[in-house]
């Protein structure tokens, strides 16, 4: 596919997503818009998380449903302003490890889970300990 398929303008760099790279370097300006617009959108999500935990306004056990939102939402402003992770033909390989970096944290946190609860359900109580004496 072209160029102008995707979106992407390398005029002016005034139609390009928030991580594509270009070439060139005349597109500065925009690279240092984007990253400051990162910067932004991260600070506010970071204070609207701050606010969230501690205001009365939120629906007490809707907070933490809250927090993960806000929080899922900061990773998306981060892959995108930062990292540069885009749906781009040449971001496969990104998406790929992010996928796969996300895959293993996962099986380590999960596994992690399952065997301290297995040992939690298999350990002995001080009680039963005692009078195993």
């Amino acid at each position: 596919m072209s160029e102008a398929a995707h979106g992407i303008d390398r005029s002016g760099g005034r139609d390009v997503a928030p991580g594509y790279d270009l070439e060139d370097g005349k597109n500065r300006p925009a690279r240092f818009r984007s990253y400051v617009i990162g910067l932004a959108l991260a600070a506010g999500l970071t204070i609207a998380t701050f606010w969230a935990a501690q205001t009365d306004l939120i629906y007490q056990p809707a907070v933490p449903a809250a927090l993960v939102t806000l929080a899922v939402a900061q990773m998306g402003i981060h892959l995108v302003f930062f990292l540069h992770i885009t749906t781009g033909p040449e971001n496969t390989n990104n998406v790929l490890a992010l996928a796969f970096g996300l895959l293993i944290v996962g099986l380590v946190v999960l596994g992690s889970l399952w065997i301290m609860a297995h040992l939690n359900h298999m350990i002995v109580s001080m009680d039963e300990l005692m009078r195993m004496q």
